[in-house]
């Protein structure tokens, strides 16, 4: 049979690449970069042409999987497996009620609109309690300062690079990641260009990370990024520098921001960030006189003990400076399917009207800290959590003290994992049910699709059929659905349509993902309003642009009194949450005696969290998890270039190679997150397991970030000990037991 070039685009990450799949016999031969996309123009990374190694891979699960007595796990058909999970979940809610069952969603369900949409509207029909994500390592705090300044949580500000003249970035590192909570898959030629036009790219991180090794990069000791940005608007005030006509017209609250940064000049907070204080002021006041200028943050600044008050803060300097809803400043999200502003208005996307059983924690989207799944599995009493549904995740690698949450786990009555591959998590699971790649399945993008500087949309269809017996999840929750007596549609803000949707199955048009979308790209702003809007977009129209349509060159700005929610539609830079955590504010660093150093996480070109490690297209060239520790660090421990040295901190420690490099500052050792195999299907992955860099972290309530519950992954307090002999080439570091 001859070869088949199909269109599609990645979907590992925000950019969301053009890539064309070469299809021959229903099998996925190889993926290149689209060089008719639109945005990536023939440009995609690594993990996105390395797919085909995901799509092929031998130890992907292909039929569902059932645990067996000895541990092992067998397979069963799909009427088994679903007859058995319906019938043992069904005895869960009528001895505990809803409250006694949670589902974890992974990184990938972002990416997904149909299974992230219909797991959620099972959850909620059956009451479940314990819902979690990969948001709360991630990006929640994000999400709850969105909330406090603009009152819709996934209105997330973006930076204009095609035309700003300074772009400060803090926490990112966009040459490796490529862009987070933002869309712009050539940001290597958006960064270029600002200085190859007279701009700035001025870089803030603890490490000299890619991105900071190409531009300006100003060191800061992990964690102290809310004292650096603090001073920042303390010198903006302080100098006169604050745009006040931009504050009168776009915000309130700016006397209380005025007071709070009043108390943090950079003479006063340069201990504890490591940045003295004429760089700080010089800083301040070039970007406050830049012609245009934007502010942005991603996951390192969302990471460390105050990560929503620094995500709070960055956008204020936006604000104060007059760069918000502006060319070339931070301009607001503009979706072209409104999926989002359906679920603000639904109140789906809430934050603080419900609290965690363990710590009391305020929900974010209805979601609770993954830190906390341990203990709510061991500790009894009303709401224990008893049955967990794991989608497209790997807690185990990705939430703080794992070993407390792989020992919890074979306590749960009922645990499935719908998944490619069986993983740290789900090899305790009762069921692991095979999931689709997003190559196996339509879509259009949904997260974050509306952080884009080019109004932009493209929907893909499935590239091959399903392998083996895969199935889409979301087809999985509306069995289970089925087999419960359940209709997933007669809930929330869905369950006044009940009767329109029982008439239209009557016709056969019974209310799938793909319809529920398609209703919502039709009404939205540049849908066709089914046919009273000539030219909008509808399904067809997609059809017709496989590689994608640009609908504006440039997301619109001046909206900002339309997209806020607040009263009188301006930003609120005075909630009484950040004064509270302003005043939580010590001086003194997170370090002591017994533990000198702060380690902090390391995104890496060839990883995508934990699960791409099985690639043998990313793992070429002996690849090896290592540590970066200063030579200064080296030199006090004893350690050299490329021995084995252990990482204590006071929850557990790990032993793995380091490199001594002054690409990070003394003080700072910096670990490779997603690494630490130890079980499973995935041989590649086992064979080069690395350590768990979160056997260092901590799940206790009052090590977390108080405002949205977020793990404490950067910042986080160990000492280093030197430990011989060194591994033999190629062999994988080990894991010690938590201390």
């Amino acid at each position: 049979m001859t070869a088949e070039q199909r269109v599609t685009y990645c979907r590992i990450c925000e950019p969301l690449c053009g890539l064309i799949a070469t299809v021959e016999d229903g099998r996925l031969q190889s993926l290149r970069p689209d060089k008719d996309h639109p945005l990536s123009q023939g440009r995609a990374c690594p993990k996105g042409i390395a797919f085909t190694d995901v799509q092929n891979d031998p130890d992907r699960v292909l039929a569902p999987l059932r645990r067996q007595p000895d541990g092992s796990f067998a397979e069963v058909s799909w009427d088994v497996a679903l007859s058995d999970i319906a019938n043992r979940l069904q005895n869960v809610l009528d001895s505990h009620g809803g409250g006694a069952v949670g589902e974890y969603l992974g990184n990938p369900a972002a990416f997904g609109y149909a299974a992230s949409l219909w797991s959620g509207l099972f959850m909620k029909r059956i009451g479940a309690g314990h819902l979690y994500s990969a948001g709360s390592q991630d990006i929640n705090s994000r999400y709850v300062a969105s909330r406090l300044l603009y009152g819709a949580a996934t209105q997330i500000p973006f930076p204009d690079l095609p035309r700003t003249d300074f772009l400060f970035m803090l926490g990112a590192n966009p040459l490796v990641s490529h862009g987070s909570a933002l869309r712009v898959p050539r940001v290597r030629d958006d960064l270029a260009g600002i200085v190859k036009r007279g701009g700035r790219v001025v870089v803030v991180d603890p490490r000299r990370t890619e991105t900071a090794a190409a531009y300006e990069h100003l060191p800061v000791r992990p964690d102290s990024d809310a004292w650096l940005m603090l001073s920042l608007l303390h010198v903006v005030f302080a100098d006169g520098l604050e745009d006040r006509a931009a504050i009168a017209a776009q915000a309130t609250g700016i006397a209380t921001l005025r007071e709070l940064c009043a108390a943090f000049p950079p003479e006063k907070t340069a201990a504890r960030t490591g940045i003295d204080a004429p760089t700080v002021r010089t800083l301040a006041r070039d970007f406050a006189t830049a012609r245009t200028a934007v502010a942005y943050g991603r996951t390192g600044a969302c990471l460390g003990h105050h990560g929503t008050l620094v995500s709070f803060l960055i956008d204020a300097l936006n604000v104060v400076t007059g760069n918000l809803d502006r060319p070339g400043g931070a301009l607001m999200s503009h979706q072209v399917i409104p999926v989002e502003d359906f679920g603000e208005r639904s109140g789906a996307f809430s934050y603080n009207t419900k609290t965690s059983r363990i710590g009391g924690f305020p929900d974010v989207f209805g979601t609770f800290p993954a830190a906390l799944i341990a203990d709510e599995i061991t500790t009894t009493g009303t709401g224990q959590l008893r049955a967990l549904f794991v989608f497209a995740g790997n807690p185990v690698l990705s939430v703080p003290n794992s070993a407390a949450l792989e020992a919890a786990l074979p306590r749960l009555d009922l645990l499935v994992s719908l998944d490619l591959y069986v993983n740290e998590t789900n090899r305790y699971a009762d069921y692991i049910l095979p999931g689709t790649t997003f190559l196996e399945r339509d879509d259009m993008p949904m997260a974050f699709a509306g952080c884009c500087p080019t109004v932009f949309l493209q929907a893909a269809e499935p590239v091959v059929a399903p392998y083996g017996q895969a199935r889409p999840e979301w087809e999985v929750f509306e069995e289970l659905a089925a087999r419960m007596g359940l209709s997933l549609l007669a809930t929330g803000p869905l369950e006044r349509l009940n009767p329109v949707l029982h008439r239209l199955e009557r016709l056969g048009l019974k209310m799938t993902p793909q319809r529920m979308m398609n209703m919502l790209l039709r009404i939205g702003p540049y849908g066709d309003r089914f046919g009273l809007r000539r030219g909008g977009l509808n399904p067809g129209k997609l059809r017709e642009h496989p590689h994608g349509i640009v609908l504006a060159d440039h997301a619109p700005h001046g909206v900002l009194a339309d997209v806020v929610a607040h009263k009188g539609g301006k930003v609120c830079l005075d909630p009484a949450e950040i004064r509270t955590e302003t005043g939580r504010l010590g001086s003194a660093p997170s370090t002591s005696a017994q533990f000198p150093l702060s380690a902090i996480g390391i995104r890496e070109l060839r990883s995508q969290n934990s699960w791409m490690h099985n690639s043998p297209t990313l793992m070429k060239g002996n690849r090896r998890q290592r540590a970066r520790i200063n030579p200064a660090d080296a030199e006090a421990a004893g350690v050299t270039d490329g021995s084995v040295a252990r990482v204590v901190s006071a929850t557990g420690a790990i032993e793995l190679e380091v490199t001594v490099t002054d690409e990070v500052g003394a003080g700072t050792i910096a670990i490779p997150q997603g690494w630490g195999h130890r079980g499973g299907g995935w041989r590649l992955a086992n064979a080069n397991p690395g350590v768990n860099v979160n056997e260092l972290t901590s799940s206790r309530p009052e090590d977390l970030e108080a405002l949205a519950g977020m793990s404490v992954l950067n910042g986080v307090a160990v000492r280093l000990e030197a430990v011989t002999p060194a591994p033999t080439a190629g062999a994988g570091a080990t894991d010690l037991a938590t201390t």
